[in-house]
């Protein structure tokens, strides 16, 4: 999913510790999403503390004691969307073009990262969908459809989940003479959602899978597939199952369902390298359709998957090595495990990753090196290494600085290294592509050793020299 940079003209973002630890036990929350500052309160919560998030979002003087009763009329004045939820949770939201037509507002740290937050599931390895009766489906457009049955009465049906940030302004499902339908379109993956019936929140009750978000909301869960395992023959067979390293080598969880000509289970499978084989009524079954085969440490023969993005390694210049390896962070550094091959005076090695950023070296008779061919290294402490990013999302640009020797990117997603990840020089400016999770990050250029802001970013915390915020959705 692409992210993109919020700029929010005039706004001047500062950071402010109100509540933290109150705010993790309660359920308030300050996002950006959808072009909307949406603020989440627990009514729960202590006056004081209702009292400061509301004048952190730009409300200067909230009745609390009217809002809490459940008089939403001052909030209404100002221009703020209002949804009541269940628990006594409200959420408000209002368009940033409206702020931004006003004066600058001062917000705190109570924006937070999508990821491994209330809403918003974590990655999975795989998934399997249950529904008693199927509600959600893939059509042939590629589109995914939502259908809520029945509701005749219903006025106004929203489909909400982390796919739309759980917007309450998007989402609008179409009225049928069955149900109400909404066709979107998703990446494979895990999603959560809920139904919005007449401004009341329900999950999908023909979906047997669910997930508590931690807030003590319990949201419907559906997986985007994107892959079918097939077994051909057995057609007398009574179970066959599959097993993999993506499930523990689980016996008793994928059961395949017997379709003409063989055996299939559709599923949604991380991009990565997996091995499995199949459990024909108990005996142990690789492949057929699949060539590749791994011998696992206990000698047994499985398939091997790679899903993904595959990256051709690539060394010139040692011609005469005898061994070449490669080693990075995706096989623990092993340095013996994934050795290049040799072609034209050219070690070469083809390796399918994930989405993700990743580090790496080469192993030349056993010398540790990094790749001459590569700008962009990841400096830790005392270590260099090569820097790698596949399918990456977001290009970080430091325009000027053409006397530089060194400009490196450093933030939260790199644990604020020190040496940060060296960029590249093109033209007129400084370059790195990277990969991000949907999330707020903070982040700085170091130029020479010198940590300076993003000035092409006009979001930032605290006073002028904070650190530069990304959003991405």
């Amino acid at each position: 999913m692409m992210g993109r940079l919020l700029h929010i003209g005039s706004l001047l973002l500062l950071v402010l510790s109100i509540c933290i630890n109150a705010h993790a036990q309660k359920r308030n929350d300050l996002t950006l999403a959808d072009d909307h500052l949406i603020l989440l309160l627990d009514l729960h919560s202590p006056e004081p503390m209702l009292d400061s998030l509301l004048k952190t979002a730009g409300i200067e003087r909230p009745d609390i004691k009217m809002i809490i009763r459940g008089n939403y009329t001052s909030l209404r004045k100002l221009g703020w969307n209002v949804l009541p939820m269940n628990g006594k949770l409200l959420r408000i939201d209002r368009s940033l073009s409206d702020i931004n037509s006003g004066k600058p507002m001062k917000l705190t740290s109570g924006f937070t990262n999508p990821v491994n937050r209330p809403g918003y599931p974590e990655e999975v390895l795989y998934g399997v969908n249950n529904f008693a009766r199927i509600t959600v489906h893939e059509l042939p457009n590629g589109l995914t459809r939502f259908f809520l049955p029945g509701n005749p009465k219903a006025k106004r049906v929203m489909l909400s989940g982390n796919f739309n940030n759980w917007s309450t302004l998007q989402g609008v499902m179409l009225k049928t003479d069955s149900g109400w339908i909404r066709d979107i379109r998703l990446e494979p993956g895990i999603y959560a959602y809920k139904y919005i019936i007449n401004g009341h929140w329900s999950i999908d009750g023909n979906n047997n899978l669910s997930q508590e978000d931690g807030a003590g909301n319990v949201n419907s869960i559906y997986y985007r597939y994107n892959f079918s395992f097939r077994l051909p023959g057995y057609e007398n067979a009574h179970r066959v199952i599959v097993a993999g390293s993506f499930n523990d080598w689980d016996t008793g969880d994928l059961i395949m369902n017997h379709i003409d000509g063989g055996w299939e289970l559709r599923l949604y499978l991380h991009d990565g390298i997996h091995q499995y084989r199949y459990l024909v009524d108990g005996n142990p079954v690789t492949d057929p359709i699949n060539k590749a085969i791994r011998k696992d440490s206990s000698g047994n023969r499985n398939s091997l998957l790679n899903l993904g993005e595959t990256i051709n390694f690539k060394l010139s210049g040692y011609e005469n090595a005898q061994h070449v390896y490669i080693a990075g962070n995706f096989n623990n550094w092993a340095p013996n495990e994934l050795a290049m091959k040799k072609v034209n005076g050219i070690w070469i090695l083809p390796r399918t990753f994930a989405a993700g950023n990743y580090q790496y070296k080469f192993i030349v008779d056993g010398k540790w090196i990094t790749d001459p061919a590569n700008p962009h290294l990841a400096r830790e402490e005392n270590h260099v290494n090569s820097f790698l990013s596949v399918k990456p999302n977001h290009t970080f640009r430091l325009k000027g600085y053409g006397d530089a020797k060194i400009v490196s990117l450093s933030g939260n997603f790199n644990n604020w290294d020190k040496g940060g990840y060296t960029m590249e020089h093109k033209g007129d400016e400084w370059l790195i592509s990277i990969q991000l999770k949907p999330g707020r990050y903070v982040y700085k250029f170091i130029v020479d050793g010198e940590w300076i802001q993003d000035p092409g970013n006009k979001l930032w915390e605290g006073d002028h020299d904070g650190n530069s915020i990304l959003f991405m959705e």
